[in-house]
């Protein structure tokens, strides 16, 4: 499967953004569908994850409570609703799909296929 991210830009603290990655070339519904993220420097982060059927969502500690995870079948596409925005959320955003779960999936191995990353800048 192909992934294709986008929705990245410059937001202020405060702010919201979402994202969006369309998947191709795949069986969509047999994957489930995560966000990673790596700003400058650190370490690659878990962000969150959602399951095949769209039953079940985990989230990373930073961002709880504040960025949603969504798919839509229909259009192939998983979506992450980010709000209230932090200056430290500044990183590349990627898009990852993994056949399976996707409890297995926080842990950013044996993942099928990765986008290519979206940039998200929040500014204080």
């Amino acid at each position: 499967v192909q992934l294709q991210a986008s929705g990245g830009g410059l937001v202020q603290a405060g702010g919201s953004l979402r994202l969006s990655c369309s998947a191709s070339g795949g069986p969509f519904s047999m994957y489930a569908m995560g966000w990673f993220r790596q700003a400058p420097g650190k370490e690659r982060e878990f962000v969150a994850a959602i399951g095949r059927d769209n039953s079940i969502t985990y989230y990373g500690d930073s961002v709880k409570g504040r960025f949603t995870i969504a798919r839509e079948s229909a259009k192939n596409t998983v979506f992450l609703q980010m709000n209230r925005l932090k200056p430290e959320d500044t990183a590349v955003y990627y898009c990852t799909a993994k056949g399976g779960s996707a409890l297995t999936l926080r842990d950013g191995k044996l993942i099928d296929s990765w986008g290519q990353g979206t940039l998200v800048t929040v500014s204080s």
